[in-house]
């Protein structure tokens, strides 16, 4: 993979980048930095073996450099088996903006962000993704039409990716509760929500309307306002959310939360939510399934927004044809829980492997490997 800056200077990094723990055969990982607004940006680009790399842009304080590094090549490689199992003919991209008080949101920050995907010449597609808005992706399209989660025009797919997002998590998660608690529907269910921002507060409402009984936390006291004014909840500190006696737990803020030092107090006999990366590390899909707990893969249950930022690229679909590609996420959940079972492996492992198979046999088939 090629490494540098190929288009601003290139930004700290605290180690030799191959030797990353989460470097995993990245085709390319991109450094940008632009004096003017402040831009500090990782680009990290994981496979084109399926299509152009698509994936959101991610706003951010990172504690470090190497934080944020990490988080670029973990969720591009996701992304990578998000689209892959999803079905889309993109493969796996990530963008990280470094946020800090020097380099605050403009319309000028993200016009430069914009020219430097521009640069990159159609071979990663950006959307928004935590920290960014529908807003922020207008002013980058003035630099690129390679991006997508633009406001929607008449009945095309397209526009803000939450509530497809949500909507894909809670058909999962009916899925989940079918296979792990045998239930037929969500009434009477109690699931506690890490995270009530944009999906986190659509999937609730979803969630409501299905009957299930909600429990809520989230670091941004303006969220759970939201979230409490609007719908029945309980609310919980963030520190106890993950151990509260529920049926279900979705995650859906950030990632690394299911670790050896939380999965053992974790009483939910299913977790299926929203955030990426919800593992800290692949043992740790080992360590819930030692302890009968259904996992429902991230980059498989959360694919509904990657899924409209696709129909929305393409162009000429509508949201019905959006919906209809959702609804296949419980089917592609069900057969990960099945061969879990008869595997006795782990359903990240599943997932992994079968991931990996589309994306290789996709590098199998291509007139360079011929």
């Amino acid at each position: 993979g090629y490494i540098g800056a190929p288009v601003r200077a290139r930004g700290g990094c605290c180690m030799p980048v191959f030797d990353h723990p989460e470097f995993d055969q990245h085709e390319s990982l991109h450094f940008v930095q632009d004096d003017k607004t402040g831009l500090q940006a990782i680009i990290a680009i994981h496979s084109t073996a399926l299509g152009p790399a698509a994936g959101g842009c991610r706003r951010w304080q990172y504690a470090t450099d190497d934080a944020a590094i990490t988080d670029a090549l973990r969720l591009s490689r996701g992304m990578t088996y998000k689209n892959a199992i999803a079905g889309l003919k993109f493969g796996g991209g990530k963008s990280v903006i470094l946020a800090s008080d020097e380099a605050p949101k403009s319309p000028e920050l993200f016009r430069a962000f914009g020219r430097v995907v521009e640069d990159l010449g159609g071979s990663y597609i950006t959307a928004e993704d935590v920290g960014c808005s529908v807003e922020d992706m207008r002013f980058v399209k003035e630099q690129t039409n390679f991006v997508s989660g633009l406001p929607r025009s008449g009945d095309d797919a397209g526009g803000d990716p939450s509530p497809i997002t949500a909507r894909g998590v809670l058909l999962g998660i009916e899925a989940a509760a079918k296979f792990r608690l045998g239930k037929d529907s969500l009434d009477g269910v109690r699931i506690a929500v890490q995270g009530v921002g944009h999906v986190g507060l659509h999937l609730c409402r979803l969630l409501h309307e299905a009957g299930a009984e909600l429990i809520v936390a989230d670091v941004n006291r303006e969220n759970l306002k939201l979230a409490s004014n609007e719908l029945p909840v309980t609310i919980v500190p963030p520190a106890e959310v993950l151990f509260t006696e529920v049926d279900v737990l979705a995650p859906c803020a950030l990632g690394n939360v299911l670790t050896s030092l939380t999965i053992p107090k974790i009483k939910a006999k299913v977790i299926a939510g929203a955030a990426n990366n919800q593992l800290s590390t692949e043992e740790d899909g080992a360590r819930l399934a030692d302890r009968d707990i259904l996992y429902a893969p991230d980059y498989v249950i959360n694919a509904g927004g990657i899924i409209n930022v696709a129909h929305e690229y393409d162009g000429g679909s509508s949201e019905d044809d959006v919906l209809g590609e959702i609804a296949r996420i419980p089917e592609r959940l069900e057969k990960i829980f099945n061969a879990a079972t008869t595997s006795k492996q782990p359903t990240n492992v599943i997932a992994d492997e079968l991931a990996r198979r589309i994306v290789a046999d996709a590098g199998n088939d291509s007139p360079a490997a011929a």
